[in-house]
């Protein structure tokens, strides 16, 4: 029932982001068919772009748009570029691998990042670097991405000249966006995994453990780290889903070919089918990594099995 339940609230959370993306985008000033075929260049006539905006379905009115567009998504139809006539559809599927591994590396990075700044700073043999590293987080939240990403082109690439930034190979063309999607994402996993290791220490149990002769070492890692991470497990999933947004900055600052510069082109040129479709893709991510976040914590906290059960 429980699952019944969740999947009835993403549904509802994917419905409302389609409308919203729908409503926003529908109230942009301008006309992208105007924008694209209105140019001299093409020779177009005014019958021939009356006839290509019935064909986009731009004079139709919104509540019919809206169903039409509606349909569509639910057949997996995301329409048409109007910048370059293709299927959105292809269009994504052919740059949304490469967005997807650098999401996916850049949040693994950052969870590593987050727990060793957390571990190591709650470690009494790095006393003298306790309150550095717990500054550390308060520091990468306030760094820009686009600022990021350039200071480690200039230092890695121009000054050290470590890592190419023109034709890198494919690991190479990973270094910089990986550490630039993953700096500022690892700093509110540390914060919360900070506090949550605070909190944990200072409870009895943990008392009672040290009372028995455990090691700090013993205690952090057997009876500190799964409590502590629990509360952590719902920010990395709010984390995830606000990747592929991070993505767009950092492709674009890289010049890679991904989610994020086809969502800059459509900006660009007002390509409503393909902002819609980046729109609810982004939406659709976050919706299934939290959704999976909801049903694996009675899994990993008993707690919540026995108080499901109840």
């Amino acid at each position: 029932m429980t699952i019944v339940k969740r999947l009835g609230q993403a549904a509802l959370v994917l419905l409302a982001a389609f409308t919203a993306a729908f409503l926003l985008l529908q109230a942009m000033p301008g006309d992208a068919v105007l924008i694209k075929f209105e140019n001299p260049e093409l020779g177009l006539s005014p019958e021939q772009i009356t006839e290509l905006r019935e064909r986009y379905g731009v004079d139709t009115p919104l509540p019919l748009q809206y169903v039409h567009t509606l349909g569509g998504f639910l057949a997996g139809d995301f329409g048409y570029s109007i910048q370059n006539g293709t299927p959105v559809r292809q269009l994504i599927a052919a740059v949304l691998p490469g967005t997807l591994q650098l999401a996916l590396i850049g949040f693994v990075v950052a969870v590593v990042l987050a727990v060793v700044i957390a571990f190591v700073s709650a470690l009494p043999l790095f006393g003298f670097l306790r309150d550095l590293l717990r500054s550390l987080p308060s520091l990468f939240v306030a760094v820009p991405v686009f600022w990021l990403a350039i200071v480690l082109i200039q230092v890695f690439s121009f000054q050290l000249r470590l890592v190419p930034v023109i034709n890198p190979g494919p690991v190479e063309g990973l270094i910089l966006p990986v550490l630039t999607l993953a700096v500022p994402i690892s700093a509110p996993l540390a914060q919360i995994l900070i506090r949550s290791i605070d909190e944990v220490r200072a409870q009895p149990f943990i008392a009672a453990v040290r009372a028995r002769g455990a090691g700090a070492w013993w205690i952090l890692s057997r009876n500190v780290a799964k409590n502590s991470l629990l509360p952590t497990l719902t920010m990395a999933g709010i984390l995830f889903g606000e990747l592929i947004a991070g993505a767009v900055v950092t492709e674009t600052v890289f010049g890679r070919a991904g989610v994020g510069r086809i969502t800059e082109q459509a900006v660009t040129n007002q390509d409503t089918p393909v902002l819609m479709a980046v729109v609810l893709l982004s939406a659709l991510v976050f919706v299934v990594v939290n959704l999976v976040v909801d049903l694996l914590y009675p899994v990993l906290d008993p707690r919540l099995r026995k108080a499901g059960a109840r």
